[in-house]
Order: structure tokens, then C-alpha cells, then sequence
């Protein structure tokens, strides 16, 4: 019944139409304050200019793009308009508050181009209205063919359609074909018929969100250790945040360790500060932490440092260490020692205590840092070793970093820089982080690169397009929220100007200027840098493009090697979608990142989504993607989405799934691949499926055809297959998905497996289940067909020579 749904609303839709309606009505455009104005544009139809019925009962045409989640996002007093030409064009004020007029035009109310945005008092919309031959006394109210109502009704019931489809579970699947018999297929491999795909499928992005970086993957143990905390990273947020103190301890901004970190702590002779750590600091019995501090005091002092439990019980050794004024040039003096833990304690703190400042004077107290000797690849200011390493396990062949939406920041200001995260520690610019706390940019661009080379993955650094995020705040000095206009025009040769040395600062070598920094930091040798994404789900606005534009010709100009990746939006349709692409394809950018957020079925229902794209335009890069949800059956999805985009990894070159981390308690999104917190890796289903296609991947596509003998369409689209060729030792990698609720049996016709040694790995359960890990083993088929089990994911390695 389902089935014939989408006939049956276009039938209707017609018939409703065929019944005697007029040639012609009239339409306007109106917004309802339900759900506070964020419902967008609804159209209204009448015969006669004065009754009015909504079109497809007030269905969002278009909705405002303005401003941050939540908040805003909202439309008010709409006004449509239409040119001689027939395009409309939709005005609308985006607050009560800002002054701001929102526009977009379309040419059939369905398609919309991205938003741009203006100060009502500016005089940017007359001149808007004048370059489309229109003014502000235009007439709202336009008459039109009745087949124009008849197109949105139709695309109303098709998005509704579609979206109840989406909307299918495992379970009521389940319940619908409760007698499904186990079900039995062929699958015929050719292998003569083979295409190359691209060797960097799958790889990793990592955003600071969820407490990814400081607390996370970046192995400092010392929370705020620079004291520049502010309540712009969280309202209740200071410099003492984390911090404890006996005493009257103080915070003071004169005379700093740099001017980049300019709040330190006094303390006077008998006071303590003590840090928390990130909601504790969890050591082991015998392992070595590494301390370090820089002090500044007038006359000789002494202090002393230990780790120690909620009681004050110690749980270190203590250092008792000498501050003077014999030190640097600005009075600082850095001190580095050892600290190792005599016990196990998930919720350690240090504690810092002034044992004898002279009267009247105090000691500073800067970058209180503890790290535990064994991080990643042991290195110094390095990565924490068991995050970092389930990482390395899915054998990442690229690592995105830092963002996402942290790479075009929340507002002008905050757009992350790349030039402030390398250096020494206490020389890096911290900044806010905008999902709600703080940046110490301890984990910055010198570390992101050394941990791709340590992997060996590909670095892809992401910046900026010259605007921040269409989410950000309202911003005073442009009267503007979202992209806030963007860089100013006269400054953009100067933003152009920091990519360009990011390519120099990776790949120069010591005798450039950039190049030279990066030697001085330890790193004599370049990375290898490949790619650089420019831009991330940008809206696709005029401010967008102008300075895209700007930065992807200086970059070809002077590195036409870098493969430069643009953005499409957020979405796998709608209007920046739609015009991120039409505009890379007419720049000729090489690669674009899509980015999509779906419901599990979703996957199911488009897994000819890439089939239909031009192999003469640009790349596909997924940079983000995932199904709501870590059970077996978003696994299992994405397993099958996989398998679809291996078949088309001669356009799609590279996937990440995203976001990668989360600390429990400080989540700001879910689902995420891998959840941690100070002590445990907790990695999920939905990671397991990564590994299994980053350790089994291959560089030939063989064709392949699954012939399933239930003739449901329904049935026949849960059991996907794709086969790939390792070439470098020959092995064939076969991959199949069973997402129904019953047993398949899959016949080999013309590969003979019978008596071979394969491995075999299984990854099965029922669709709720979180647990579930992939289980392998050395199969030997006594017969010619593989079990898939129900909901099961099953990976074949074969190795040649094949009996066929």
C-alpha cells in the first residue's frame, strides 16, 4: 500500500486540479508568528484578490538562514515580489531588533538562491531592488497560472512523501513483513571488468567539539593553565575557573609572560592554588607526568608541587623548587620537572603552594602544565596515546582538521588562525571556542600536521572562505549577524596573504620565511601538504563568493599543485547545495565537501545518489556525514552508503564521518563515532564499520551483480554488495551488507571459494544494539556460499589466485 503512495499523491493532486479551477489566481507571500516566526515563507492562493487559503497547508517555502540556532533563524513580514521576467524575489525583515532585510530570489518558489543580507538603513536594498527593476511600492500580490499552485502542492506531497519514507525503522520494517522467509541470492563478480577509485576513501575529521582538543585528544592534564579563561567562553567562566585557592590568591595582568597570555596568578608566601584537571586528573602508580610552570618573583622564593586527592592526601612526589630574579628578560623564569603518580586516582589535582615569598612580595605563576610522559609517539606537548591510537587503528589515509564550524568561527573575530597555533605554548593566541568553552590552541596546526605524519595520513587543513559562519552572532560594527558581511574588501589581499603562507609554512623549505618557522619549531623537513579546504557549509551569498573567488586564484596561481576543496552547504540538496555547485563547476574547482546528516533510511533510499553525478565536474569530498544514532542499524546504513560510495569512488575521493569525538558529560552533538572520558575509549558500532573500511580497502572497483530471488524492490535494496582489489598485494575484498530481519544466502556463479582459507570478519546483532563488535576468523566454505546473517555486515579477504 506504502508503495503506490507517492502515484497516489500525484493523481490526487491532479485530479484536484482537473475539477473545474480557474486559468489563473492570485498569490502572496505571509509568515505566521507560530513557532516563532522560524516557519519561513508560506504562500497564500486566491480567485478573486480577496479570499485567501494557504498553498499545501502552510508548507515552508523558504526559511530564514539569519543569525545563530535557536535564537533566530527567523522571518518576519515577508514581501514577494515578481520582475517582468517572472522571477520572484522574497524581502523579509530577519528580528525585531537588528534593522536587517533578508533577500533571496527563485524562479519557481521552490528553488531559492542563498540569502544575502543588508542594514535596512544602508540603502543596499533600494539598490537591490533597483538592479532587479523593482522598488519598495512593487505589488505583493501577483497573478499567475493555476499550474503554478498545482507545481507547489505537488512538491509539498513529494517532500512529505519522501520524508515519511525516510522515516521507515528497522522495526516497522520488521513488523510490515513479518512472514519474510530467509531469502536467498547470486552474486556474479566480473572481474575483467574493473575501474580505479581513489586510494583516500576513507579518512578522519577531527573538530574541537564535545571537548574533543583541551581535555580531550590533546594530552594536557591542567585545565585553564593559562588563566585566560573569560565568561566569553561561558557565561560563569573567569580566570580562576578550575582553580581553587587557600589564601587571597590574585589575578594580574601587568608585566605578562606575552602579550598573547596576559592574565597570571599571585600568590603570597603560605597560599595554594590547586587545579582540577578536566573534571579530575586521572594518573597511574608509577607513571611520570611532566610538570612545567613559568614563575616570576622579585627576590628568592620557594614553592612546591604535588598531585593530591580531594583530602589533600598526597598522591606524588613533591617538588620543592626555587624561583628568582636571575631569570629572563621580562623576569620569567620556566621550570620543568617530574612528577610521578604513587597511586591510581581517576580524580587527581595539583596543587601548587608558596612555601616562603618574602613579606610584602608575591610569586607569578603562569602555564601550569602536566603532561603524562607517554603520549602519542612519546612526543612533547603530544596527543593522549589511546585516544590518538583508535584513531590511528581505523588507517585514516587523511586527517581534516580543525573544523568545521571552529574554522570559520562565530563572528569575524573568532575566525581561527592558523598563525596563532604554532610557536611556543605560551606565545599561541587562545580564543573562545563557539560550542561553549575554550580554545588554548595548545593542540594547533604544528601538532595536527606531526600526527598526520606520524599516521600516515594526508593533512587537509581547512580555513576560512573570508567569512564566518552564517550562525555567528550579531556583530555591532557591521550591523549584521551570520557572515556579518564578511572580511572588509580592503583587508582581504591581507587574509589572502595568511593562506598563501600556510602552504609556505607547510611545504617551504628552511630558507623561506614561513618555511623557517616550522624548522625552528622541529620540523626541518615540509609536510607534504596536498590539499586545503577553503570554506565550510557556507552559505553561498554574495560576501561568499566574491572572497572564495579571491582566495582560490591566488592559491592556483602560485600552488597549482594543491587540490583545493570548496563547500556546498550543509545539506545533499536545497540552495547552497544547488548554487555551491553551479559555482565551483564554473570555477573549476577541483574537489567540492558535501556534508549530510540523515535518518538511516535515507541511506537505503538513495543508494544511487552518486550514480547520476558528472564525472566532468568537480570531486566529491564527504566530509561530514552520519545517521541519527549509534545502534547496529545506523551502522549498518552507513555500511551500506559505503559500499554505494565505493562503487562511485571515481567521484567521491574521500569520506570522513563526523564529528569523531566526545567526552562524556560535554557533549554538544550526538551521535559521535568514538565517546571517552579521562580514563576509557568507548569506541562505537558506527566506528567499527569505519575500521573494517579503512583496514579492508583497495584501489580497483570490480563490478559485481547481487540478483536477490524475492522480487520486492523493498527487500531487494537491503542487501548491498561491493568488491574491491587491494593492488598492491592482489586481494579481493568482498563486502556485504544484509539489513533484513531474516538469515541471506549468497551463491558464488563464477568464484569458487570452496576449500580456500579466507578471512572472515562479522559484525551482527539485532538493530538496537550498541555492543555489538565485529567478530573474525579464518573461514574455510565447504560449499560455494557465504551466510549473512540478519542485520549483518560481513567482510570476505581474498587471496589470489582465484578458482573460478
Amino acid at each position: 500500500m506504502k508503495k503506490h503512495m507517492l502515484s497516489i499523491m500525484l493523481l490526487l493532486s491532479a485530479g484536484w486540479v482537473c475539477a473545474n479551477q480557474p486559468d489563473s489566481v492570485y498569490v502572496k507571500g505571509y509568515t505566521t508568528a507560530k513557532n516563532n516566526y522560524k516557519d519561513g515563507l508560506h504562500l497564500a492562493y486566491s480567485i478573486d484578490g480577496k479570499h485567501w487559503q494557504p498553498v499545501a497547508d502552510e508548507f515552508s517555502f523558504l526559511k530564514s538562514d539569519y543569525g545563530r540556532w535557536g535564537a533566530e533563524k527567523r522571518m518576519i513580514n515577508p514581501q514577494l515580489l515578481r520582475t517582468q521576467n517572472g522571477t520572484w524575489h522574497c524581502l523579509f525583515e530577519v528580528n525585531e531588533r537588528d534593522g536587517v532585510v533578508g533577500v533571496a530570489s527563485s524562479e519557481d518558489l521552490i528553488l531559492w538562491t542563498p540569502q544575502d543580507y543588508y542594514v535596512s538603513n544602508s540603502g543596499e536594498v533600494e539598490k537591490y531592488l533597483l538592479s532587479q527593476g523593482l522598488d519598495k511600492k512593487s505589488n505583493t500580490v501577483c497573478k499567475v497560472p493555476y499550474q503554478v499552485v498545482q507545481r507547489l502542492v505537488d512538491h509539498s506531497m513529494v517532500a512529505a512523501y519522501k520524508n515519511e519514507k525516510n522515516a521507515e525503522t528497522a522495526e516497522s520494517f520488521a513488523t510490515r513483513h513479518a512472514d519474510l522467509k530467509p531469502v536467498g541470492a547470486t552474486l556474479n563478480i566480473n572481474q575483467e571488468d574493473r575501474k580505479p577509485i581513489s586510494d583516500k576513501l576513507i579518512g578522519v575529521f577531527f573538530e574541537d567539539i564535545n571537548y574533543a582538543a583541551d581535555g580531550g585528544l590533546y594530552a594536557e592534564l591542567i585545565q585553564n593553565r593559562d588563566f585566560e579563561y573569560t565568561s566569553k567562553d561561558k557565561k560563569e567562566w573567569n580566570s580562576l575557573t578550575a582553580w581553587t585557592s587557600k589564601g587571597s590568591v590574585r589575578i594580574e595582568t601587568v608585566n605578562p609572560l606575552h602579550d598573547n597570555n596576559k592574565h597570571y596568578a599571585l600568590l603570597g608566601s603560605g597560599q595554594t592554588l590547586i587545579n582540577e584537571g578536566f573534571n579530575g586528573i586521572a594518573i597511574q602508580a608509577g607513571e611520570k607526568y611532566d610538570f612545567s610552570v613559568f614563575v616570576k618573583a622579585s627576590s628568592a622564593s620557594l614553592f612546591s608541587v604535588r598531585l593530591i586527592d580531594a583530602a589533600g592526601k598526597s598522591l606524588s612526589n613533591e617538588l620543592v623548587l626555587s624561583a628568582t630574579s636571575r631569570s629572563a628578560a621580562n623576569g620569567w623564569k620556566k621550570i620543568e620537572k617530574v612528577l610521578t603518580a604513587t597511586a591510581i586516582a581517576p580524580d587527581a589535582r595539583l596543587e601548587i603552594k608558596a612555601v616562603k615569598v618574602a613579606s610584602g612580595e608575591q610569586l607569578a605563576v603562569d602555564m601550569v602544565s602536566l603532561f603524562p610522559q607517554k603520549t602519542f609517539r612519546n612526543r612533547k606537548n603530544g596527543l593522549r596515546k589511546d585516544l590518538a591510537q583508535m584513531i590511528a587503528d581505523i588507517k585514516p589515509r587523511f586527517v581534516r582538521f580543525p573544523g568545521g564550524c571552529v574554522a570559520h568561527g562565530n563572528g569575524m573575530d573568532n575566525i581561527y588562525n592558523w598563525k596563532h597555533t604554532i610557536g611556543k605554548l605560551e606565545e599561541r593566541k587562545p580564543d573562545f571556542n563557539l560550542w561553549g568553552y575554550h580554545q588554548t590552541k595548545g593542540l594547533g596546526y604544528f601538532e595536527y600536521f606531526q600526527y598526520c605524519e606520524d599516521i600516515g595520513a594526508e593533512p587537509l587543513p581547512v580555513l576560512a572562505a573570508g567569512v564566518p559562519c552564517q550562525n555567528s552572532a550579531h556583530n555591532h560594527a557591521t550591523g549584521l549577524a551570520g557572515q556579518q558581511g564578511g572580511i572588509p574588501m580592503e583587508h582581504m589581499d591581507e587574509y589572502v596573504q595568511d593562506v598563501l603562507d600556510l602552504i609556505e609554512w607547510a611545504t617551504g623549505d628552511k630558507s623561506t620565511v614561513w618555511g623557517r618557522k616550522r624548522a625552528e619549531a622541529g620540523h626541518p623537513k615540509p609536510f607534504h601538504l596536498k590539499y586545503l579546504g577553503i570554506g565550510n557549509e557556507d552559505l553561498i551569498s554574495t560576501a561568499f563568493k566574491e572572497r572564495f573567488d579571491m582566495i582560490y586564484k591566488a592559491v592556483k596561481a602560485k600552488y597549482p599543485e594543491i587540490t583545493v576543496i570548496g563547500t556546498v552547504g550543509p545539506f545533499y540538496e536545497g540552495s547552497d547545495y544547488e548554487f555551491g555547485w553551479d559555482f565551483a563547476s564554473k570555477l573549476q574547482v577541483p574537489m567540492v565537501d558535501e556534508h549530510y546528516y540523515v535518518a538511516p533510511t535515507w541511506m537505503i533510499n538513495n543508494q544511487r545518489y552518486y550514480d547520476k553525478y558528472d564525472r566532468n565536474k568537480p570531486k566529491v569530498y564527504l566530509g561530514e556525514y552520519a545517521t541519527w544514532g549509534n545502534t547496529l542499524y545506523n551502522a549498518l546504513s552507513e555500511a551500506l552508503h559505503l559500499c554505494n560510495v565505493e562503487r562511485n569512488a571515481d567521484v567521491v575521493s574521500m569520506t570522513s564521518y563526523a564529528p569523531l569525538l566526545a567526552k562524556e558529560g560535554f557533549t554538544q552533538w550526538n551521535p559521535d563515532l568514538i565517546y571517552f572520558n579521562n580514563t576509557d575509549v568507548k569506541p562505537t558500532i558506527n566506528y567499527e564499520v569505519q575500521k573494517l573500511f579503512g583496514n579492508y580497502s583497495g584501489e580497483e572497483y570490480i563490478a559485481s551483480d547481487l540478483t536477490v530471488d524475492n522480487p520486492s524492490a523493498e527487500i531487494q535494496k537491503r542487501i548491498v554488495q561491493s568488491v574491491v582489489r587491494n593492488k598492491e598485494n592482489g586481494n579481493l575484498i568482498v563486502k556485504l551488507v544484509n539489513l533484513l530481519p531474516v538469515e541471506t544466502t549468497v551463491g558464488l556463479s563464477n568464484l569458487k571459494i570452496q576449500g580456500s582459507v579466507i578471512k572472515r570478519t562479522v559484525l551482527r546483532g539485532t538493530p538496537s544494539d550498541k555492543k555489538a563488535v565485529p567478530v573474525s576468523d579464518r573461514w574455510i566454505p565447504d560449499g560455494n556460499k557465504i551466510i549473512l546473517p540478519a542485520y549483518s555486515f560481513v567482510v570476505l579477504e581474498l587471496i589470489p589466485p582465484f578458482a573460478t
